[in-house]
């Protein structure tokens, strides 16, 4: 289960008085009350701590507290958020998404282009529903189990929950259909409820979800004035470029703006910029001043109110989503408190006393609890150093908030130590290896290797492969691959081959090594040492050609490795990274809405534009013969055949060529030609609703 971001300066509003705090516990205390009635003392003592230890875990992840706590659900509350538990889960939504590239219509072929797609393997009737059937199977348990943990009571006020429910039963029911059929329904409504796994699964996603929601209000009033911008110039370029007595006068309103749909749509593509200035450009030539209608059009639409709109949506988008933040704070706070409470709760000889004011716990119960945490060993580490330096034998609830203070903090990773060597000289060779400018040089020698293949690609741009001489480019490859074997051979006794292992850029380098040697020999053990004249036919899987262009393309991916080197590349690149992690929320809904809009494009476009050719002799179709006009700018004559809804891959390449706005408008016109007018609107739908969800990311 993902977890939730948490600020730097949560631990602050850690909550109000002790008076308050108190009153919040009350529910803790009663519970224990009542447990302690049915248990003896030892029961107790040991129930404490494993309540504790929960809610501690429950703070660490965000989660709420507000479940059960006896010991056999905590028990299983524990196997439900462990991380085979949840690996286990992922998985599950991992596959019951990926089905769609396997189920009928498959995308399992070469192309999208519907001139040579041929499809390689369908599967047959029941092999995906079996594995689908799976899948169903470990979300029913696991609604079974959540609904345990939090009870009945809490069931009924959990909308996601519910939907989750609802969802299943939906699922299973047009599955049995499924088998009922043979297979052969056309539409399947399952497949576009499959991301809902996705979004109940994280916490993160359900709150984006929500602010989204909460959004949408707020920027009706924004929508509202561009919907009129929109049909005011609409009106002023129906008037404006209405048919003239002279044909040769025609060409804007014939080409743009002939009725009030063609009009509509060029407005919106224009807004979108997609069209410019294609679509001012007859009127343009005719007279300049049209220009001014067109940059009137495109400042107040695009240049202010699509950039107000995207500034309404991101800054009530930031209030929501600062609010949620808060909750999740106060979640983690409220954990931690009633983890304290829960040991007040227990014996005073061993969970804590009571006094008339403040209340504490034994340092020694604490360190029982803190070894019974699931978390991070350096966080568990540095927390239970803190514990035992307390001087006195108690903690009290200030003193047990600010120990877990510790999870706010960054952990740097610890390489191990490096071997010991007794003689002078390696240990003189070891420091001299463990020398940034060691790393200064192989960096230089990688730079070297890339200006070689450089320097290589430019002198054979334009030969053909037969009258190429691949000795330059094998000897230059075989030389410093032997140097990177040694470069890795020599880190390796310099740092130990644990050392070597704890740094992730030496994984990278290595892998790369291991992989260019693999390749380095199969091209002398299938064509031999390099010569001049070095250009030998096919003797394998690979051509040499091939071999050379694929060991190439992974010494380009080596020289990333100055990044770490390079303060402000570093710096860029630290950021960027940091970026991905934080918008991976967004990534989810955006995954989302391609999958649910890539599912109705296939039900709803599939097979709609005919192929321009025959798929068994390759002539031309006769009963398509509108599908071959070569008219300017359309689906056809831009050779955009890759580019459909046949099968679920090539659905989401084009959604993304929509969501990028560039050309959008040469969807909407094939598949209104070849579909149904409706096309107009589930395609600017689409457009609209994955842009903006791009521009907010991007934000």
């Amino acid at each position: 289960m993902e977890t939730e971001p948490l600020f730097r300066g949560g631990s602050s509003s850690y909550g109000a008085d002790e008076e308050s705090r108190r009153s919040d516990s009350s529910g803790f205390r009663s519970t224990i009350s009542r447990q302690s009635s049915s248990s003896n003392g030892g029961q107790l003592d040991d129930l404490c701590i494993q309540q504790a230890a929960v809610f501690i875990e429950d703070a660490i992840q965000y989660r709420t507290i507000n479940h059960r706590v006896d010991s056999q659900s905590l028990q299983l509350y524990r196997w439900y958020y462990s991380k085979t538990c949840q690996g286990v889960l992922n998985t599950t939504i991992f596959v019951i998404l990926i089905l769609a590239f396997f189920e009928k219509p498959s995308s399992l072929s070469v192309t999208s282009d519907l001139r040579f797609r041929h499809i390689l393997w369908e599967p047959p009737c029941g092999l995906t529903e079996g594995i689908e059937a799976f899948c169903l199977l470990i979300f029913i348990i696991d609604v079974i189990i959540k609904s345990y943990l939090i009870g009945w009571e809490e069931f009924r006020k959990t909308k996601w929950l519910i939907a989750y429910t609802l969802v299943l039963a939906a699922s299973t029911i047009d599955w049995t259909v499924t088998l009922c059929l043979f297979c052969e329904e056309r539409v399947r409504v399952r497949r576009i409820l499959r991301p809902f796994f996705l979004l109940q699964n994280s916490s993160l996603m359900k709150k984006t979800l929500k602010c989204l929601r909460q959004t949408l209000p707020q920027i009706a009033s924004v929508m509202l004035l561009l919907a009129l911008h929109l049909l005011l110039f609409t009106m002023i370029a129906m008037l404006l470029f209405a048919r003239a007595q002279n044909q040769k006068d025609d060409e804007e309103w014939k080409t743009y703006f002939r009725n009030l749909p063609e009009s509509l749509t060029s407005l919106l593509v224009l807004l979108t910029t997609a069209n410019n200035p294609d679509v001012m450009i007859p009127a343009y030539s005719e007279n300049r001043f049209y220009a001014l209608f067109f940059i009137t059009f495109s400042v107040i639409g695009t240049f202010l109110l699509m950039n107000l709109l995207t500034a309404v949506i991101y800054n009530q988008f930031r209030g929501y989503l600062l609010s949620s933040i808060q909750t999740s704070v106060v979640r983690r706070c409220l954990g931690i408190r009633g983890a304290f409470e829960v040991l007040c709760c227990g014996r005073a000889t061993k969970a804590g006393r009571r006094g008339s004011l403040r209340m504490t716990v034994s340092t020694n119960t604490v360190l029982q609890v803190l070894q019974k945490v699931t978390m991070s060993p350096m966080h568990k580490q540095e927390i239970i150093k803190q514990a035992k330096a307390y001087t006195h034998d108690c903690v009290t609830a200030e003193q047990f908030r600010v120990l877990f203070d510790e999870l706010q903090k960054e952990t740097m990773k610890e390489h191990p130590l490096k071997p010991a060597y007794r003689s002078p000289f390696l240990q003189k060779v070891q420091t001299l290896l463990c020398h940034r400018y060691t790393d200064y040089f192989g960096n230089l020698m990688v730079t070297v290797h890339l200006t070689c293949i450089f320097v290589a690609l430019v002198l054979d741009a334009e030969k053909p492969v037969s009258e190429r001489d691949g000795f330059f480019s094998g000897v230059v490859n075989g030389s410093f691959v032997l140097y990177y074997l040694l470069e890795m051979a020599l880190k390796i006794f310099a740092l130990g081959i644990k050392g070597y292992c704890s740094y992730k850029s030496n994984l990278f380098d290595g892998l790369l090594t291991l992989i260019l040697m693999v390749l380095q020999l199969s091209s002398f053990v299938q064509y031999g040492f390099p010569h001049p004249g070095w250009n030998p036919d096919l003797h394998g899987l690979l051509t040499l050609w091939e071999i050379v262009r694929l060991a190439n393309m992974l010494i380009v991916f080596r020289f990333l490795r100055i990044i770490p080197n390079v303060k402000l590349m570093a710096l860029v690149a630290s950021s960027l990274l940091d970026l991905i992690k934080n918008l991976r929320a967004f990534a989810g809904i955006l995954a989302v809405a391609y999958y649910v809009f890539a599912i109705v494009g296939v039900v709803l476009f599939k097979d709609k534009i005919p192929a321009p050719y025959n798929s068994t002799n390759s002539s031309l179709n006769e009963d398509t013969s509108e599908n071959i006009t070569l008219q300017c700018g359309t689906y056809e004559q831009l050779d955009y055949w890759p580019n459909n809804f046949n099968d679920f891959a090539a659905a989401l390449v084009t959604l993304w060529d929509l969501m990028v706005v560039n050309n959008w408008q040469v969807f909407l016109d094939v598949f209104s030609r070849y579909a149904n007018p409706t096309s107009f609107i589930n395609g600017i739908g689409a457009t609209i609703r994955l842009s903006l969800i791009r521009n907010l990311s991007i934000r």
